[in-house]
């Protein structure tokens, strides 16, 4: 399959390591630009290691964004960790859409603080979300979810690095194949 990676950090490079490893190709990879004097995007490090294309638009809006995408030329569109705001132009620009990633059981926690309520709240599970994006806040067609129990000892770390974060990376895979 012909990608495109969207995201940043580890998990995004953690995503695009693992389509690697399964053969799919990585037509490009777009990441937010780093702040002045912050360390460099570990996504962006892999990609440019790997030899792949990188684009770093301020803003998935813009022109040149859609543009960059629509060269590529890709089947699937795979957001890992995104901070922007992807309008529809943007994400259905792939053959198959695009699909992304939320730490969260979808509707229920949306934004940043996904991970922290489920467990402030008491909860027994939590989960991840794989999802067709909209132009709503984590809204859209779920594709898939998967749960994991949270325990009483469990914090943010726990169970986002032990559970959902591996987890994403392998359920990223998955729904890229249910596409």
């Amino acid at each position: 399959m012909r990608i495109a990676i969207i995201g940043q950090q580890d998990f995004g490079k953690a995503v695009l390591e693992a389509f690697l490893a399964r053969k799919d190709e990585v037509a490009g990879v777009f990441c937010a630009p780093e702040k002045e004097g912050a360390r460099a995007d570990p996504l962006k490090t892999a990609a440019l290691e790997k030899g792949l294309k990188l684009f770093q638009f301020a803003s998935l809006r813009a022109p040149e964004a859609h543009t960059a995408l629509r060269d590529l030329k890709v089947d699937i569109g795979i957001m890992a960790y995104v901070l922007q705001f992807a309008p529809q132009e943007f994400v259905k620009i792939p053959r198959l859409g695009t699909i992304q990633y939320h730490p969260s059981l979808l509707p229920k926690y949306r934004g940043p603080s996904s991970i922290n309520w489920p467990i402030a709240r008491g909860e027994a599970k939590t989960g991840l979300t794989i999802f067709r994006p909209t132009d709503g806040l984590d809204e859209g067609p779920v594709i898939l979810q998967k749960e994991t129990p949270i325990g009483p000892d469990d914090t943010l770390g726990s169970v986002y690095f032990d559970r959902l974060f591996p987890m994403g990376v392998q359920a990223m895979l998955e729904a890229a194949d249910l596409v």
